[in-house]
């Protein structure tokens, strides 16, 4: 799974627009207060986390877009 292919599957759950974003191909505006993220690391990894009252958080680092997509998918399902 992509990127493109978690946020349709998230849209197809009936996840909100506000609770996650995802570099790239979906970020909400204006930015909510919180919300699950996935965003690739500058290492290359990919990783998935939590921000919470202006900080970012990770929660898990991946070595992989799909498995990034796979562990937000998981969070929010």
């Amino acid at each position: 799974m992509d990127r493109r292919e978690l946020r349709a599957a998230l849209r197809a759950a009936g996840v909100a627009d506000g609770y996650y974003r995802i570099a790239g191909v979906h970020e909400p505006v204006p930015t909510p207060p919180d919300f699950l993220f996935l965003r690739e690391a500058p290492d290359g990894m990919w990783e998935t986390g939590a921000y919470e009252r202006g900080a970012y958080e990770v929660i898990a680092r991946h070595p992989d877009e799909s498995a990034a997509c796979g562990h937000l998918l998981h969070l929010l399902v």
